[in-house]
């Protein structure tokens, strides 16, 4: 059995091919690009991925919102189409992408080769109903299917399941706080391997400073830009998703990189926020789990910058957080751990792999695993 996963994201997209062996993926090949157009796209990624001439069994697609309908992965017919569609507003930065890839994907391989969501949300699905539900009138929260969804899931199970393999496969009762710092962030909390808190919420808005998203902003600060600076509903999406996090803050970039390199002191504020702002994070998840064994960091920014994992870190030694300078420097040298050896919560640096997680959730939708 040979899967295609497509993972469109909001400023890229990720094309891989794996075989089905015993029920495992094994990775053939794998293309990354800049977001852009399915139809220009398809073929040279797929190509570069090594999908070859056979079609394959079938392509899953990383889906960034389930909404209330959809919540773990499987195939894409008219109902579940239907059902993802109507989750699309709840999105709008990732849900364009999604649809114009399950209709290319489509048109070009034909009916037979079935199409499979795997939404982003999945991982979050079970939250204790203290992490996931707002408190709003409870009549209103059901009629529109309001809840915390949490997002970056399959980022945040890659992580766990990473760091629970290097030690034998055993997370019963462990407890990890996982970030995923790239141009979205969320950081979760999962005891035994499932989750009980993330700072995602209804849309991918809430929470951690981002590339281009505010993160957790007063609601009341809504209204008051739409009574006061007469903004309309659609403007205010646009600035908390496209114009805010660091773009807005520092009014140079969203890129980390180029604001890591710059002396302004507008970009130097904007990476103290975002570092604060995920440092109390943590220190919240410590509380909802009674401590941690592990603090693991991933995404581009993440896996990438050794500067901003120390910023976040820095001033935890309190709660057994003590990060190894020069490990952090070059995490692959000891397997990713970027703690001192005397760390009671181990710190720890994981390539995230969501495309394996895709191919494996839609090889067992189709054997039935």
């Amino acid at each position: 059995m040979k899967i295609l996963t497509v993972n469109a994201g909001s400023s890229s997209v990720r094309l891989e091919v794996f075989a089905i062996a015993d029920g495992a993926p094994r990775s053939l090949g794998r293309a990354t690009s800049a977001a852009g157009d399915p139809s220009e796209m398809f073929a040279p990624l797929a190509a570069q991925a090594g999908l070859g001439m056979e079609p394959p069994s079938a392509i899953a697609h990383r889906w960034v919102h389930g909404g209330p309908r959809v919540r773990a992965a499987a195939l894409i017919g008219a109902q579940v189409e239907a059902a993802l569609v109507e989750a699309a507003p709840l999105a709008p930065l990732h849900a364009p992408a999604n649809l114009a890839w399950l209709a290319h994907c489509r048109t070009i391989m034909g009916p037979d080769v079935r199409q499979i969501v795997v939404p982003d949300t999945a991982y979050f699905a079970n939250l204790p109903d203290v992490a996931a539900n707002y408190a709003l009138p409870r009549e209103l929260s059901t009629r529109h299917n309001i809840r915390r969804y949490g997002f970056h899931g399959l980022a945040h199970q890659s992580m766990v399941a990473q760091w629970a393999a290097r030690r034998g496969g055993d997370v019963d009762g462990a407890k990890v706080i996982s970030l995923q710092l790239g141009a979205g962030c969320s950081i979760a909390a999962s005891r035994g391997g499932a989750p009980i808190d993330t700072s995602m919420g209804f849309t991918p808005l809430e929470g951690l400073v981002m590339a281009t998203r505010s993160g957790d902003v007063d609601a009341g600060l809504l209204l008051y830009l739409q009574r006061e600076a007469g903004m309309e509903a659609a403007q205010i999406e646009t600035l908390l998703n496209q114009n805010s996090g660091l773009l807005g803050l520092s009014g140079i970039s969203g890129d980390m990189r180029v604001l890591l390199a710059s002396d302004a002191p507008e970009a130097k504020s904007a990476i103290a926020l975002y570092c604060y702002r995920a440092k109390k994070y943590i220190g919240a998840y410590l509380a909802a789990l009674g401590g941690a064994d592990a603090v693991l960091f991933g995404g581009g920014v993440g896996e990438h910058s050794p500067d901003i994992r120390t910023r976040i870190i820095e001033g935890m030694q309190w709660c057994g957080l003590k990060l190894d300078t020069a490990a952090n420097l070059s995490p692959q040298k000891r397997g990713g751990r970027v703690s001192e050896t005397d760390s009671q919560i181990e710190i720890a640096v994981i390539s995230v792999d969501e495309a394996r997680v895709m191919a494996q959730a839609a090889a067992d939708l189709l054997t039935g695993a």
